[in-house]
């Protein structure tokens, strides 16, 4: 009776600090990002754009791109909708969606639209702006600098602003910075009529191969793989010198080779592992650099990389395998080094692993949820040995996560 009662203690106490770390976790999330919480409704609204938005690009990269421009225009189309309906202007405005949220979401849509109804129109003017082009091309580039800055924040706007003010200005600029200027109407147009301002290569790869493999690590995850590989890794290091962090590290590896985001990254994986680092007697600091810097690094880990990856295929003109080849060392001995690293803190402040009797059997639990990595594996053999194109085999290999939750 009295070790029946001891275990039930231990659970309650375990379920509450599950709690504990639960909205520790909702704080944190409320402090660091701006993202509005939908409710009714809008909630309706934003599932409905987003999988609207994920259908479009999965069929597109099954069945054949559509044209550049409408490709694009489509793609930021649902893109700046939901970031006017996600994001508020400020953080105070979190709670509801306001009346100049769907104005922008409308004016963002028309705008796009445009481009995609009349792109043969465009091609055939040469470029050439009437009224009406630069009227949409200035809307559109200011809705653009204010979905960035609510979604990412206030610098990349600057940046951007700074850069458009230097082209008008350049007479006026001092020594080498000085150019002869162009016109805001030359701005508008060469910004909202050509693939060399907003419709150029980044939001191309976006459109194309960033969005496929971000969704493809968004369905892996939604199908239970992070919570296999806690346990695997968990399993196979948790009872090691500094067990957990060391297990932080290959978690976040794992995983980062599926979603490609850092962010993403330490959101499935730290709110497991922080908390049984700081309870193996890490401080809170290291549990979290730990974490930080596992989770950063996934994002160079293939197969599935951030979007500097692609973004290197579209000026480079390299495969994608190769660009794989050329990251695969250097991002493994960056996670060799951070092991290394969590191994020498262990040392040093005598931190010993987890009890065995808290883990699970390593080859069992191996064997137990194996069919998670099936997709992972499809999409090496088909990048590395048949030499498919990125959007192709990334859409192969979602056709396979889905199977896997079906199943």
């Amino acid at each position: 009776m009295g070790e029946n009662k001891t275990r039930d203690n231990l659970k309650l106490e375990e379920e509450l600090e599950e709690k504990k770390i639960d909205k520790q976790v909702e704080e944190i999330e409320k402090r660091v990002t701006s993202i509005r919480v939908l409710q009714g409704l809008w909630k309706k609204v934003a599932l409905i754009l987003a999988l609207a938005v994920s259908s479009f690009h999965f069929y597109t990269s099954g069945a054949g791109l559509l044209v550049t421009f409408q490709q694009r225009s489509l793609h930021l189309a649902f893109l700046m909708t939901l970031a006017f309906i996600m994001y508020p202007l400020k953080v105070s405005q979190r709670e509801s969606v306001k009346v100049w949220d769907i104005l922008l979401a409308a004016a963002g849509i028309v705008t796009t639209i445009y481009i995609f109804v009349n792109h043969y129109e465009l091609a055939m003017r040469a470029g050439i702006a009437n009224q009406l082009d630069l009227i949409m091309g200035g809307i559109l580039i200011l809705l653009v600098l204010e979905a960035t800055r609510r979604s990412i924040g206030i610098a990349l706007p600057v940046i951007a602003v700074t850069f458009l003010v230097y082209a008008y200005f350049g007479p006026y600029m001092p020594g080498i910075l000085a150019h002869r200027g162009f016109s805001i109407r030359r701005i508008i147009s060469h910004l909202y009529l050509t693939t060399e301002g907003i419709f150029g290569v980044p939001l191309g790869v976006s459109a194309t191969f960033v969005f496929m493999f971000v969704l493809f690590g968004a369905v892996m995850e939604q199908s239970g793989i992070g919570d296999y590989l806690i346990k695997v890794v968990f399993s196979a290091l948790g009872h090691q010198k500094g067990g957990p962090a060391k297990a932080a590290v290959v978690v976040s590896g794992l995983m980062g080779m599926i979603s490609g985001s850092s962010i993403a990254n330490t959101v499935t994986t730290g709110s497991f592992t922080i908390p049984i680092m700081k309870k193996m007697g890490f401080s809170a600091d290291v549990a979290g650099g730990v974490e930080v810097a596992a989770s950063t690094n996934g994002q160079f880990l293939p197969p599935i990389m951030g979007a500097a990856a692609f973004i290197m295929i579209e000026f480079t003109g390299l495969p994608y395998v190769e660009i794989i080849r050329a990251a695969f060392i250097p991002a493994v001995l960056s996670y060799i080094a951070i092991f290394g690293i969590v191994h020498l803190q262990a040392e040093k402040t005598g931190l010993q692993g987890m009890p065995r009797e808290e883990l699970s059997p390593f080859l069992p639990t191996l064997i137990k949820g194996f069919y998670f990595i099936i997709p992972i594996i499809g999409l090496v053999y088909i990048l590395v040995v048949l030499r498919f194109s990125a959007l192709r085999s990334a859409y192969l290999a979602m056709i396979m996560a889905l199977i896997v939750i079906w199943q």
